[in-house]
């Protein structure tokens, strides 16, 4: 069969206006940077991290600084050694230190006031070094850091040195390898340390972040049960935080928002029920009336009461409509669920409407593709179905055509049903999901403005995705059935 222009059949090109997706909610059970728990311990831990580190900083400077005058102390007291020795022994007693077994890391040097050198292991003057005075005290005198030779073990000395009375420069020196070691030491400690309490206090963060990810993933869960319309629904309450105080006023909200709703829907459906019975006795008066008048031959006064009863009966449907809706709304959610074969009823529907679409000489093609079963009420998702594809032959012109597609989608079966009618406004299609909102392009047409209404009212019930779009022209409307295993792996419970 041909059909026109405005629906595709191949199989994969059925695309309506409106996206069929749920939204992409990312889920925070898996991204623990958005919990507020997990940020303040990283916080907290970069700014432990940083005071230990600095703390270190300052002990290391604080040693290596008392080392120094420790090394300047000892350099100190023998510079006032060598004052007692003459300048003609003073040769002799570098010598006597250098063959010592105890000289330990001290150096000596003596040269000539011409700087050539005459004892010791320093061969040279280290170029800047300051030279005291034979006889002073020293006390204020400070060492030099120098190195003595590069590439050797001995690379850094700390040094004084002074002149003697004949014009000679001494030189004492000794090696800073145990302050170096300290120093190294050290510096592995603060930067081995800071990296370790980092890691730790990030690996503790999130770790006690996990059980506010749960909690908050809990509560995520029952927000979407609950704006998919189960206001029985409440967060849960597990100690005396501030997420516990937050649900324990969000759970004292619902109440009141319950109580309120159900005193609205006790209203509206006891009135709707109410006003059954007198105009279903208006009714029949007006038709008793009319059969009277017809009888007399009174022709006009018995088309004006037909058409009197006619209002009753159209006033009748909204009120039914009305109640149908709250019914469905307090149906337990699993009461009648059961396996449901989708291929099946779709063409059980094909062939219940068939005689209707061809008294309208309406083109109705089916392509019903075999899908998985879905866990549903088969009555409720009948009434539904049937909704819609009545209301796409209403509104197909006469010789118009209507298409049916079910689809195995990503996510479970696809049901589409289009119309090349005049379709709905993109401003409209949330509204016609409502009670009594009818189309401004379709309110010539008979109807009540609750058939979409009682289809919306199903679908959220069975937690599946509704969705109106253009069909250039007409109207697409689709259901996206999703079985709870791929919903539970795709948005959650």
């Amino acid at each position: 069969m041909n059909l026109p222009a405005w629906v595709a059949l191949g199989r994969g090109l059925f695309v309506p206006a409106s996206s069929r997706a749920a939204p992409d909610v990312r889920d925070i059970g898996r991204d623990h940077w958005q919990t507020t728990t997990f940020r303040w311990f990283t916080a907290y831990a970069a700014i432990f991290s940083l005071a230990f580190m600095a703390l270190l900083g300052v002990i290391e400077y604080s040693v290596t600084r008392a080392m120094m005058r420790e090394t300047d102390s000892g350099l100190r007291w023998q510079l006032r050694y060598f004052d007692s020795r003459s300048d003609a022994s003073l040769a002799d007693a570098i010598d006597a230190r250098l063959r010592r077994p105890d000289r330990r890391d001290n150096f000596y040097g003596l040269f000539a006031p011409d700087g050539r050198w005459l004892a010791g292991d320093i061969r040279a003057i280290p170029t800047g070094l300051p030279l005291g005075h034979y006889g002073q005290s020293h006390e204020h005198t400070r060492g030099q850091t120098f190195a003595l030779d590069p590439g050797s073990a001995r690379s850094s000395l700390r040094a004084m040195g002074e002149i003697r009375p004949d014009g000679a420069r001494l030189v004492v020196a000794r090696t800073l390898s145990d302050v170096r070691h300290v120093h190294d030491e050290l510096m592995k400690a603060l930067i081995g340390g800071g990296l370790l309490c980092l890691t730790g206090s990030l690996c503790a963060g999130l770790v006690l972040s996990m059980r506010q990810i749960r909690r908050v993933a809990q509560i995520k869960r029952a927000t979407r049960r609950i704006a998919n319309g189960d206001l029985a629904m409440r967060l849960p309450v597990a100690g005396r935080d501030e997420l516990d105080m937050l649900a324990h006023l969000v759970n004292r909200m619902l109440d009141e928002v319950e109580r309120l709703m159900g005193e609205v829907k006790s209203a509206c459906d006891g009135i709707a029920h109410d006003l059954r019975t007198p105009l279903t006795r208006l009714r029949l008066r007006l038709s008793h009336a009319a059969e009277a008048m017809e009888q007399r031959g009174e022709a006009v006064l018995a088309g004006v009461l037909v058409g009197a009863r006619g209002e009753a009966d159209a006033v009748l449907d909204r009120f039914s409509a009305l109640l149908r809706i709250s019914e469905i709304g307090a149906i337990d959610r699993r009461r009648g669920f059961a396996s449901v074969a989708l291929s099946d009823l779709v063409r059980e529907l094909c062939e219940l409407y068939a005689p209707l679409a061809e008294e309208k000489a309406i083109d109705m093609h089916a392509a019903v593709a075999p899908v998985e079963p879905i866990h549903a009420d088969r009555a409720l998702l009948f009434e539904a179905l049937s909704n819609l594809l009545d209301n796409a032959i209403k509104f197909a012109p006469r010789g118009g055509a209507v298409q049916i597609e079910l689809r195995a989608g990503s996510r479970g079966p696809q049901l589409a049903i289009a119309d090349n009618g005049p379709g709905i406004a993109p401003g409209e299609r949330a509204a016609v999901l409502g009670r009594f909102y009818r189309s401004e392009r379709t309110r010539h047409l008979p109807g009540t403005g609750l058939g979409l209404g009682i289809v919306s009212a199903i679908v959220r019930l069975h937690d599946f995705h509704l969705a109106i779009g253009a069909a250039n022209p007409g109207t697409i409307v689709t259901i996206d059935c999703w079985t709870p295993q791929t919903r539970h792996g795709h948005a959650g419970p």
